[in-house]
């Protein structure tokens, strides 16, 4: 059972303690690098589970579940010393899968563990295919950016020329090798279909203040830049 389980838990000893147990049934644990993004390590990562305590630095494990639940359908897993029943309500309100309280049985609590993977991988992986970019993320499965919990929809040309960039990190794409990989989708483009594609998606950019991310090499072509 070769999963990644992504554990936001800012209290060392029930990290390792997490971490320990769980890699004795062979799945991985990770967690963020920073309580104040943990956004970025969720994408990098890209885990199959998530367990979240309520009560962290910067911000709760609300505001990371509703962010997380704004991409994913990961299942995710509640862990927090705090009883009170509305707490309960809000989590699986905001999409949570289950709700543990603090101090918890090691066992019971692989258990559940094991009943949620069973449950939500019996019908294939919920995870989506996310990139993190300036502080966005690149959601590859509905065409679409996402920042500070707003939506911005690409077009299929724009989309693709984004991911190309992006992916290259910090490496100009020449005008030619664009055209021709949007060719090889079967999206007729010529020069001045990519001129006005990368227009319009440097305009839909602009909502999060990533319009001049895209650069343009003159005589070369074009560079997605870490800002």
């Amino acid at each position: 059972m070769d999963l990644n389980i992504f554990i936001i838990e800012d209290d060392d000893a029930i990290f390792h303690l997490l971490k320990e147990r769980l890699e004795l049934w062979s799945f991985r644990v990770t967690k963020p690098e920073r309580f104040d993004d943990v956004m970025c390590s969720f994408i990098d990562v890209q885990p199959q589970l998530v367990i979240i305590d309520i009560q962290l630095p910067m911000y709760d494990g609300f505001h990371w579940c509703r962010e997380i639940r704004a991409v994913s359908n990961v299942p995710i897993l509640f862990l927090s010393s705090r009883d009170h029943p509305l707490d309960m309500v809000m989590a699986m309100n905001m999409g949570a899968d289950d709700y543990i309280q603090k101090p918890f049985n090691m066992d019971v609590l692989l258990a559940q563990i094991k009943a949620i993977v069973r449950r939500t991988y019996a019908y294939g992986d919920a995870a989506s295919d996310l990139i993190e970019w300036n502080g966005s993320i690149i959601d590859m499965k509905r065409c679409l950016i996402r920042k500070d919990g707003q939506d911005v929809i690409l077009t299929k040309n724009e989309f693709f020329i984004l991911v190309v960039l992006v992916q290259a990190k910090d490496t100009v794409i020449p005008r030619h090798d664009l055209i021709r990989k949007l060719w090889d989708d079967e999206q007729f483009v010529n020069d001045n279909t990519l001129t006005a594609n990368v227009t319009r998606l440097r305009q839909k950019l602009a909502v999060f203040q990533l319009d001049e991310a895209i650069v343009t090499k003159k005589g070369l072509g074009y560079m997605a830049a870490t800002l």
